[in-house]
């Protein structure tokens, strides 16, 4: 199966059983910024259930911006506040002390441009997964795509309907299980198990 994906935030699980499966994966970099889409944004599970975790970016005065020209908006703390977040979330959790110094270099340097910080993020968890991480970029922008399976709408978690299979979650006795959060969340209950779970999976 060859994909075309969008770069997202720590990339929720439904994104990542796509690129689990995949022979070839494409990533669309040439596609205007669309807000309230996963492109800035991630859904963790805190002690008091879902929790969104949102990335500020410089408001352009073009009313359409490519994606891979927005920049992070570091005037609010936001990397300390989603690692404290990721804290309370997953402090209990199996595997977050074992993956928490591959993770935190994110939300300690400065980053400019929202695109460049989700490829790193993204190339964090593929190690910590043990996942290759092979993949190319798209050069211009296509509506229809005939040549891949288009996965594009998995950015927009209104348009990700995808239903996978109950793991062990911390919170899950106050809350019951949260389907498809992002991939920390199995990270990090899972480890090194996720793999198997991701290829399992189905879309």
């Amino acid at each position: 199966m060859n994909i075309i994906l969008h770069p997202t935030y720590f990339p929720s699980i439904s994104h990542f059983v796509a690129m689990a499966q995949a022979d070839t994966i494409t990533f669309e970099t040439e596609d205007n910024f669309q807000k309230q889409t996963n492109r800035n944004r991630m859904y963790i599970y805190s002690p008091n259930g879902i929790q969104l975790l949102n990335i500020p970016v410089k408001h352009s005065e073009q009313p359409h911006q490519k994606f891979k020209d927005v920049r992070i908006e570091n005037a609010f703390d936001w990397q300390k506040n989603h690692f404290k977040s990721l804290e309370a979330a997953y402090r209990t959790s199996p595997f977050f002390e074992y993956f928490e110094d591959d993770i935190r270099p994110i939300f300690e340097k400065k980053h400019d441009f929202m695109m460049d910080l989700n490829f790193q993020t993204m190339e964090i968890v593929t190690d910590c997964l043990g996942m290759k991480f092979e993949y190319a970029k798209t050069i211009e922008y296509f509506h229809e795509i005939t040549d891949m399976t288009d996965f594009r709408r998995l950015a927009n978690g209104k348009k990700d309907n995808a239903q996978f299979e109950p793991y062990t979650q911390v919170f899950e006795e106050k809350h019951s299980f949260l389907n498809n959060l992002s991939i920390l969340d199995l990270l990090f209950n899972e480890g090194r198990y996720a793999m198997d779970y991701l290829k399992n999976q189905s879309l």
